[in-house]
């Protein structure tokens, strides 16, 4: 990773570290993104269920309540501690950790993030998805929602490069730079089998909607 990169994503987690009592207002304002909350009873969670870059936890709950268990990964602890206010269930475990660097020690029936996939930086994909390669049991899931092309139109300073950033304002008046990618469902669905995965990303709602299997299971 270069030293640019370093500074965005030290940037980015600033943003969530800042803005973690804002980070909810999206989901009472957009009625989309209430409508894909209630998507996941029809996505294939189950098992054990890692969710990465958990947030306040908008999803972690209702992951549970369709899996044997959570583990909900983020790297700010101000945005856990919402998580863990929303939810207190015996079976949901949160860790502290950068999601980008963290390894976790066992392996999972599913993996599901959301709104995470578009802030990793391009030049990061094959490492990212080989790393959740990894992280699957033998016949698991990676599932995931994100914003799609259409939600760059609603976006900030939205630039394009190597790395495609937005900015970003908080109440206060505060500007973040943060890795924002906006992938098209069928250019990530063709970029994953290029990795040997089998997967289907669709547009739903303006955003994408994605289930993938690594291309062979870890031993």
């Amino acid at each position: 990773m270069t030293s640019d990169e370093d500074a965005l994503l030290a940037e980015q987690i600033a943003y969530y570290r800042a803005g973690a009592d804002e980070y909810d207002r999206p989901y009472a304002e957009r009625e989309e993104l209430r409508r894909l909350l209630a998507m996941v009873e029809d996505l294939p969670v189950s098992g054990d269920v890692l969710e990465l870059a958990c947030g306040t936890g908008q999803w972690t709950a209702l992951l549970a309540a369709r899996a044997r268990s959570v583990t909900a990964v983020d790297v700010a602890a101000e945005v856990l501690t919402a998580a863990r206010a929303r939810t207190s269930a015996p079976d949901i475990r949160f860790v502290q950790a950068d999601v980008l660097q963290w390894r976790p020690s066992r392996r999972y029936d599913t993996v599901f993030f959301a709104f995470w996939l578009s802030h990793v930086p391009p030049a990061r994909l094959p490492a990212f998805w080989d790393t959740l390669a990894g992280m699957l049991t033998p016949g698991g899931r990676a599932v995931f929602v994100d914003d799609g092309p259409g939600a760059a139109a609603d976006e900030e300073g939205v630039t394009d490069g190597p790395v495609p950033t937005v900015l970003r304002r908080l109440d206060d008046g505060s500007r973040y730079r943060v890795v924002k990618v906006f992938h098209e469902a069928r250019a990530l669905t063709d970029h994953l089998t290029a990795l040997g995965w089998t997967a289907r990303v669709q547009a739903v709602d303006g955003s994408i909607v994605g289930v993938a299997q690594p291309p062979t299971a870890p031993a």
